[in-house]
């Protein structure tokens, strides 16, 4: 029988030479196969299948493998999860497979990852199959709480390390994550297929950094998918089975929820114990509410449902949660009646930064409001209030993790649900001390939070205020050090640790006030050492400050939505700042206008909008010069009555145009 050829194109696009029909069948199994490089050879032992037909709760518990994997922003975490998913046969290898976990359009606009996915994958390893639950974390500094949270149901993360940049500020911080939760650590080096690459210079700062030997350290380019099969071997062998028992009473770790508009709240769960499946009827350790489970299954990445979930497993559970709130992060779910000691390991997020959000028209705040409802639905770590604003009317007090939170908030508000919100300028909570009975008794305790500045008690009952501080991390090379410490000195940072990584960079560690860096800190580290510093931070308490509110005055008028907390030494510069840009935002009016920077009732900077003027002797000429003199004495007088009784009505537009820039 004659044969005929295939014409077959490489995945550039470049016409191969003709192949038969057999040749063309194996060229697919080894395209389906590990590895995605053609010029590395694997064994049919470390070959994934393309199809598995096991189901995920036949799997057992010694053959389940959950892990992470955590890396600081832009080193290749999503990359490397399209290509352990082709690997594993659970999509099909195609060079359109790029971001796959990352489904929110801000995520692929901005080619960062906001939210952690799940993907169950199965893997053919020595004639076994083995099930791996794999979590994608984000690797921003605002989202580490997603990481904390994933991290609760693995036992191993994969430690992704750029070979071209090295060891950055979020390696550091999601290295002693998993550290002191005592996980598996495999550490891996990616992209070592550019030719900036520096494998063992990285190597060197692992081990100097983390003490982590430099043969354990993989090598790999998920780009083109080189060395990967390694991690997926590295994963079966040195990452442990989940431990607890299937035959134990049934406990179930909620580490994420999404909100589903037919369905309800959909939890996110890690089985440490028992069994779940529909019918069966569970508590919420953490609000005591019963529910019976309509559906359970896994995540391969879309959802797949499943007869049961078993022990070991990372899967989603839908039983009629009426919101979010019900699936609480960190809750244990357990059978009906069945008394259990609850799982732990998740705290709950705490915002660091507020800001106000209003509608651009108040005739839009009923779509705002649905928009924003929905919007914290499913970000659990957004925490929403009502509030009011004098010159932008109703809206929202919103908490976020931290200012790039804050802008991917307010770009999905706009691409999901087209909404345009007005975001006041951030702040952070502050602790307010206050004195006196009767004061104590009104503002409900001693100590309370103040997390808009005009909302602060009067200075005169005030007997001290803390502000949140943060430990800074910088990584930087060494010819910026003193440029980077000059910085944080300015912000009122005081250095804690030095430690030099190899021989061109160091690490320096700053306890810095976190009203001090939320705004322009990280653009300025990376202008100064021309993007070659990395920085992140960590919660590190409150300390006592000499922080005063500092308001501004129109003609004497405050305006609260203007009104920021400030530090004395730093109340003088920031008011004329501000002052200064009034004058070219706010629009002249018929009478003068005075702008003013308070701190109590000190003026501590000013700047005058003058009036229009107007000619009223233009249409006078020659005659009597005492008619021109009364002219403008009669002006004059016109001009000093209307500053006394005049209500300055500035637009909207004002205020956004302020708090925009």
């Amino acid at each position: 029988m004659l044969i005929k050829p295939v014409l077959t194109f490489s995945a550039r696009g470049f016409l191969k030479r003709p192949i038969c029909h057999q040749r063309f069948l194996l060229f697919i199994n080894q395209r389906c196969s590990s590895n995605r490089s053609e010029s590395v050879e694997e064994s049919t032992e470390t070959k994934a299948t393309a199809i598995s037909t096991a189901r995920p709760e036949d799997i057992p518990q010694k053959n389940i493998r959950n892990f992470s994997i955590i890396a600081h922003v832009d080193h290749g975490k999503s990359t490397l999860a399209d290509r352990l998913l082709e690997m594993t046969g659970t999509l099909e290898a195609n060079p359109e497979n790029k971001q796959v976990l990352d489904r929110l359009q801000v995520e692929r606009e901005r080619g960062i990852t906001v939210k952690a996915q799940t993907a169950s994958l199965f893997y053919h390893y020595k004639g076994e199959e083995y099930l791996l639950n794999l979590i994608d974390t984000p690797g921003h500094v605002d989202f580490s709480n997603e990481v904390s949270r994933s991290l609760a149901s693995c036992q191993g993360v994969i430690l992704l390390v750029d070979a071209n940049q090295g060891v950055q500020a979020q390696t550091v911080a999601n290295f002693y994550l998993a550290f002191n939760r005592e996980l598996a650590i495999l550490p891996v080096l990616n992209k070592i297929d550019l030719k900036n690459a520096k494998p063992d210079q990285v190597k060197d700062q692992l081990f100097n950094l983390f003490t982590i030997d430099p043969d354990d350290v993989l090598m790999i380019s998920a780009k083109i998918g080189t060395g990967v099969d390694s991690v997926l071997e590295a994963l079966v062998t040195r990452v442990p089975p989940p431990s607890g028992s299937r035959t134990a009473p049934l406990r179930a770790l909620v580490f994420d929820s999404w909100y589903d508009r037919y369905r309800g709240a959909v939890a996110l769960v890690y089985i440490h114990d028992g069994v779940v499946q529909p019918g069966d009827e569970v508590s919420s350790h953490h609000s005591k509410r019963h529910y019976i489970v309509k559906s359970v299954g896994v995540l391969k990445p879309h959802e797949q449902a499943t007869s049961r979930l078993v022990g070991g497993q990372v899967g989603y559970v839908v039983c009629n949660m009426r919101s979010v709130s019900e699936a609480h992060i960190g809750d244990t779910l357990h059978a009906k009646g069945c008394k259990v000691e609850p799982l732990g390991g998740i705290s709950p997020a705490q915002p660091m930064v507020y800001a106000g959000v209003y509608p651009m028209d108040q005739s839009q705040h009923v779509s705002m409001r649905s928009a924003i409802e929905k919007l914290a639905l499913n970000d659990p770590a957004v925490t929403v209030t009502i509030d009011s604003s004098p010159a932008l009317g109703q809206g929202w007090r919103v908490g976020f993790l931290g200012l790039l939170h804050l802008e991917v908030f307010n770009q999905r508000l706009e691409q999901e649900y087209g909404a345009e919100a007005v975001m006041t300028a951030p702040s952070v909570p502050y602790r307010v001390r206050i004195t006196g009975k009767k004061n104590i008794s009104l503002y409900g305790g001693e100590e309370i939070v103040v997390s808009d500045p005009s909302k602060l008690p009067d200075p005169t009952i005030i007997t001290e205020v803390l502000e949140p501080m943060v430990l800074g991390t910088i990584i930087t090379p060494e010819k910026y050090m003193f440029k980077i410490v000059s910085e944080c000195m300015e912000r009122r940072g005081v250095q804690t640790n030095s430690v030099n990584i190899d021989g061109s960079r160091v690490m320096l560690q700053f306890v810095l006030p976190l009203n001090e860096i939320i705004i322009d800190f990280h653009d300025n580290i990376k202008s100064l050492t021309s993007g070659f510093a990395s920085f992140d931070y960590e919660d590190h308490g409150y300390a006592t400050s000499a922080l005063v509110k500092l308001d501004i005055a129109l003609n004497g008028v405050v305006v609260d939505a203007l009104s920021s907390m400030v530090h004395l030494s730093k109340a003088q510069a920031v008011g004329k700042r501000m002052c200064a840009k009034l004058v070219e935002i706010i629009p002249r009016q018929m009478v003068h206008i005075a702008i003013q920077a308070l701190v109590g009732s000190k003026v501590v900077a000013r700047e005058n909008l003058k009036a229009f003027r107007k000619d009223v002797t233009a249409k006078l000429y020659g005659g009597d010069v005492t008619r021109r003199q009364k002219l403008l004495k009669q002006q004059a007088d016109g001009k000093k009555k209307m500053k006394k009784v005049a209500n300055i009505n500035l637009p909207r537009e004002t205020f956004i145009d302020v708090l925009k820039r």
